[in-house]
């Protein structure tokens, strides 16, 4: 018989509401039954058919129903077949949502995924399920009285990066807008601030000084770690992933950058362990601007599916509008910045702009 819909949306993921008294009903093997079968291992064949002519499709990656153009007094049946697809069929479904999530804006608060921790399930796995680009999820930070927005702005995009390959299915997150206000380094420069830092290199730790660029930043050395312990680490714990990122640790002053000029550029990189960084001009533009060298870009090669489909988020959110930094080496004095009336620029590193990181869990 046919069920209210309402009746299974209590069960998180498998009936979205339609916005209509849309009536189902189910079958496994040709046997009735009051709810959608669990997706073990997914190799179920699918079969839905839906009065008035409404459309209806089974999605393997959501694991729930898809119904284009719902009428009124709409009744579909789904019939499960455990003698179904293969293997390789499913895998393949997989894929091609996975694709799909990645390139699609959304918008859906998933905190709810959060609270019960099944978003973890569903990057795991690595069919993202119910997760598309620009989903969102909301957290409160108890020391500052204050609700943070985390966007969902890329699938999977630093697969198979890194010195060490990072082969684990994630999520990259950035706040919806700056989580604080903070220098670069005390001082207008972009060159050697900190020293004898440990670095990922040709397989051991060893110890490189005279560490500047974004690496020796007062930024990455002390401002980042602390906004990871009171933002970050609070809300996604041990789900925060740690990967060998590639980054500008040298600048000479009297290198020539990508314009011509002599007025500093970053000249040498290492690989070091990373949780939490500021994004890369091609990050968020999806090309270099200001970036003084290839040096400055590392494995953050690749434009984040949030700001190409989402345009407008890479200086605003909602109807605010914000500046940040951004890692790369713009001259001798300048790392780069996101305007928050949209233009693409610099500032010297003294300045108090936006802080705006970006980080990967799983």
């Amino acid at each position: 018989m046919y069920q209210e819909e309402k009746e299974y949306n209590v069960i998180k993921g498998i009936i979205p509401d339609f916005g209509y008294d849309v009536k189902l009903a189910i079958k496994v093997d040709k046997e009735e039954v009051q709810s959608v079968p669990e997706r073990g291992n997914g190799l179920y064949k699918t079969n839905v058919v839906c009065n008035n002519k409404v459309i209806g499709k089974w999605d393997y990656n959501a694991w729930n129903l898809k119904i284009e153009n719902p009428k009124k007094d709409t009744r579909c049946t789904i019939e499960f077949t455990t003698d179904g697809i293969t293997k390789e069929q499913y895998d393949e479904y997989i894929s091609e949502g996975v694709s799909l999530r990645r390139n699609t804006y959304r918008g859906k608060d998933i905190t709810s995924y959060y609270e019960d921790e099944s978003l973890y399930e569903m990057i795991s796995s690595c069919r993202f399920d119910d997760i598309y680009v620009g989903d969102y999820i909301k957290s409160s930070n108890n020391t500052e009285n204050k609700e943070i927005t985390w966007l969902i702005a890329d699938l999977n995009n630093y697969l198979h990066s890194g010195y060490t390959d990072l082969n684990t299915c994630h999520a990259t997150i950035i706040p919806a807008e700056p989580l604080k206000d903070d220098k670069m380094n005390d001082s207008a420069t972009t060159g050697v601030v900190n020293s004898n830092l440990k670095l990922k290199q040709l397989g051991s730790d060893t110890e490189r000084t005279s560490i500047g660029a974004y690496m020796g930043s007062k930024m990455k050395q002390e401002t980042l770690p602390s906004i990871f312990d009171t933002y970050i680490k609070p809300v996604f714990g041990d789900n925060v992933i740690e990967y060998t990122n590639l980054l500008a640790d040298q600048m000479e002053s009297s290198r020539s950058n990508q314009f011509g000029t002599i007025s500093g550029a970053s000249s040498g990189w290492a690989w070091y362990d990373s949780q939490v960084d500021l994004m890369s001009e091609v990050n968020v533009y999806g090309s270099t601007i200001w970036s003084s060298s290839g040096y400055d870009i590392g494995i953050d090669n690749r434009q984040y599916a949030i700001f190409k489909l989402k345009p407008e988020f890479i200086n605003s959110y909602g109807d605010k509008r914000f500046n940040y930094w951004l890692k790369a080496v713009a001259r001798s004095a300048n790392f780069a910045t996101v305007s928050n009336d949209g233009v693409a620029s610099t500032y010297g590193a003294s300045s108090s702009r936006g802080v705006r990181p970006r980080f990967l869990i799983k």
